[in-house]
């Protein structure tokens, strides 16, 4: 795929782009399954029925994930736009998209400690971007 071939940083974007659909895949179906179909295809106007703790663990993953994508894809392009590319911002992208995408595993096992690690690796590597905009 052509949209995949720019620099690490914009595919690391894009690669980051499929994984946040596939969380909401998973944390939509998964929510589907436990609340019912009547209820989700509906207007919603009642509270929800409860989910399992797994669904809420990847809802919430879902919603971590959204917090971080858009500071990263700014990051991205700016370094793309002010061409900045450096093999650290590479680098960082690569560090946020791959513990971006060994949370979710995590936070669904519970695994204590080790989200919270992920979440700062990636966060890290989205520094690591912003900051090769500004060298």
């Amino acid at each position: 795929m052509s949209f995949f071939t720019g620099s690490i940083e914009i595919q690391m974007l894009c690669w980051s782009v499929v994984l946040g659909l596939a969380q909401l895949v998973i944390a939509t179906t998964l929510a589907t399954k436990d609340q019912g179909l009547a209820y989700n295809i509906g207007p919603r106007d009642s509270a929800p029925p409860p989910v399992t703790r797994l669904t809420a663990r990847f809802e919430r993953a879902f919603s971590n994930f959204r917090q971080t994508f858009v500071y990263f894809a700014v990051a991205v392009l700016v370094v793309t736009a002010l061409d900045k590319s450096s093999p650290a911002s590479a680098l960082g992208a690569q560090i946020y998209f791959w513990s971006r995408l060994a949370y979710v595993p995590a936070y669904a096992a519970g695994i204590t400690g080790l989200r919270t690690a992920l979440w700062a690796a990636s966060i890290f590597g989205l520094a690591t971007v912003l900051l090769a905009a500004a060298e």
